[in-house]
């Protein structure tokens, strides 16, 4: 009866597709739990939408009620305040586990082709969390929203021909304003649902050419998803959850900035701008760069470098376990993201300039010449070592 009713109302073939994509997806017997960073990424995407839905039933997008609506939201609303915490802190999470799921993806090369795509959408999703959580920052409108706003939004002055006119038309005036937060508070509720779509594309690109696996060898045996493997991920959702408690509960405040707990005060100009934690490292790639122009474009290209490591990967062998060289170069590119969001949040002086600018020049070396450098050399020391046997 069941199956004759999918048939009549047409759900046989989303239920097929489904069970293909989901239960019956064919897995690399040799699944470790670092594969579950995606599935976390998604758990967090959906978190941030269902809380972020509910907050917009509270949250005033005006200049002088924005702050307030937020302490509203705090103190009156039932629960208002773990939905907030829950939002704030879950954007952090979100951006840890994507970080985690990159660098899983660099440990185990996992964009050489045939992949390509599927890495490129990963770096566009990326890219698109940048600005979503960007806006969002703003959206509370404590001191570091304002300020946070007006620089960052004024880079688009650095456009040629164009540049001020396209700022003063998002601002919705000259300076950022009571205009400028109702278009921030617009596209940040519709980015997410952009992301959601992104999503979608990037899990066919993933099934389209399946996972790829620790010993990136595409011989090994595949078992079904479930019931082998979804094990591993509850296990990974279990420990994700009890980290974020802790946060929640207990140093809900933690990630913020002090000053964007202070009402915003276009009079008064905090000592250090600082973005949050998570832009840290770019901001650093911004502030590099004496040229207004030039840095916008480092900015930008720090994060769109990384959609040519596909076709710049020299390497025969995929995983790291046996590329040591690779391996090494691997935790210098992470080490030396850590030194740039540390630069992101110091002031712009000796040493921090000089320091910055080397972290950022060490960014895009490592990418464009020492990783298809490394495979180059990797591959000799190996054809060398198998002529030697």
């Amino acid at each position: 009866m069941n199956i004759r009713w999918t048939k009549i109302r047409g759900l046989g073939p989303i239920i097929s597709e489904a069970t293909t994509h989901g239960l019956a997806y064919p897995t690399p017997i040799n699944f470790s739990y670092m594969y579950g960073f995606g599935f976390l990424a998604l758990i967090c995407l959906v978190l941030q939408i269902v809380t972020g839905i509910f907050l917009a039933m509270h949250y005033v997008p005006n200049v002088d009620l924005a702050f307030s609506s937020v302490e509203h939201i705090m103190r009156d609303v039932n629960n208002g305040w773990l939905l907030r915490y829950m939002h704030a802190n879950g954007a952090s999470a979100f951006f840890i586990v994507v970080y985690l799921h990159i660098f899983r993806g660099l440990f185990y090369c996992s964009y050489a082709q045939p992949r390509a795509h599927l890495w490129c959408s990963g770096v566009a999703i990326f890219l698109i969390m940048m600005g979503t959580g960007f806006m969002g920052y703003v959206l509370p409108w404590g001191q570091m929203s304002l300020w946070g706003a007006t620089v960052i939004t004024n880079l688009g002055s650095a456009i040629p021909l164009i540049g001020d006119s396209v700022v003063q038309w998002f601002w919705g005036g000259f300076s950022v304003d009571n205009a400028t937060l109702n278009r921030i508070f617009s596209i940040h509720y519709l980015m997410p649902f952009i992301l959601v779509g992104l999503v979608g594309v990037h899990i066919l690109l993933l099934h389209d050419t399946g996972s790829t696996n620790p010993l990136g060898s595409e011989s090994v045996n595949y078992l079904p998803f479930h019931p082998y493997f979804w094990v591993k991920d509850f296990l990974g959702l279990a420990f994700f959850l009890l980290f974020f408690s802790i946060l929640l509960f207990f140093f809900p405040n933690l990630l913020g900035h002090p000053d964007n707990y202070i009402p915003a005060n276009p009079m008064v100009t905090p000592p250090h701008i600082v973005p949050e934690w998570y832009f840290l490292p770019y901001y650093a790639v911004l502030r590099s760069i004496p040229d207004k122009l030039g840095g916008v474009v480092a900015m930008l290209a720090s994060i769109l470098v990384m959609m040519v490591l596909p076709w710049i990967n020299t390497a025969e062998v995929r995983s790291s376990y046996f590329r040591p060289l690779y391996r090494v170069l691997v935790w210098v590119f992470i080490i030396n993201g850590f030194v740039l969001g540390w630069i992101g949040g110091n002031v712009v002086e000796f040493p921090y300039v000089e320091i910055g600018m080397t972290a950022t020049f060490l960014h895009f070396f490592i990418i464009l010449v020492m990783i298809p450098g490394v495979g180059i050399l990797e591959n000799h020391l190996n054809r060398s070592s198998v002529n030697s046997v």
